[in-house]
């Protein structure tokens, strides 16, 4: 799933999408566009000359700093992890049978792992892939901060999916069911909104 952070400006949009997100041709063509993107990576690519891969490259790259997020166990219970950030700029390779149609692209990897073990959920290992800059451990944050938004947006399109059911309309013309999706949205915003007013609530009332 993909989200967007949007504005007038295409510079100020960036591409937030999880693992099926991982798509050499995105990364082109969001910057053929003049955009940016944030991916959570699933292929270990090709890095500088090709004869070794990202994840080479980042276990060569020392912790740069922790941090401190909350979580949610098995459970719904609140849980707390530490992770541990690295990050490095890398030259990227394209798959080897697009090397000839596409660039090999400068990038930064931030690799966010958590230390230790937890029991009641899987271990928090995220490596994203970004064209932003990264030049410090509040950059990473910050990128890793956006990624976790993803989630809010997941809601969101549940609640548009299985809540309005958009994807069961009967409409037979493009310009109806622009429409009705428009109307969806904001109705499914309103949802969202007051969904994430009333877990706020709830997390303020707890002792």
């Amino acid at each position: 799933m993909e989200n967007h952070k949007q504005s007038t400006y295409p510079g100020r949009c960036i591409h937030i999408g999880d693992r099926e997100s991982d798509i050499y041709e995105l990364f082109c063509a969001a910057q053929g566009i003049g955009t940016h993107f944030l991916i959570r990576i699933c292929i270990d690519r090709l890095a500088e000359g090709g004869d070794h891969t990202i994840a080479d490259e980042m276990d060569e790259v020392a912790v740069k700093g922790l941090h401190r997020i909350e979580v949610g166990d098995s459970n719904g219970d609140p849980d707390q992890a530490v992770l541990e950030i690295r990050y490095r700029k890398i030259r990227v390779l394209p798959p080897i049978g697009k090397q000839k149609r596409y660039p090999a692209l400068t990038l930064t990897v931030i690799h966010a792992e958590e230390r230790g073990t937890p029991k009641n959920r899987k271990k928090i290992d995220w490596k994203l892939i970004t064209d932003l800059p990264v030049g410090s451990r509040s950059d990473a944050i910050e990128k890793l901060e956006w990624y976790g938004l993803r989630w809010k947006i997941e809601v969101f399109h549940k609640i548009l999916k299985s809540g309005c059911k958009a994807e069961e309309s009967k409409l037979r013309t493009a310009q109806r069911l622009t429409n009705l999706i428009s109307f969806f949205c904001n109705l499914s915003w309103r949802v969202f909104w007051m969904t994430m007013l009333n877990r706020s609530a709830q997390t303020q009332r707890q002792p």
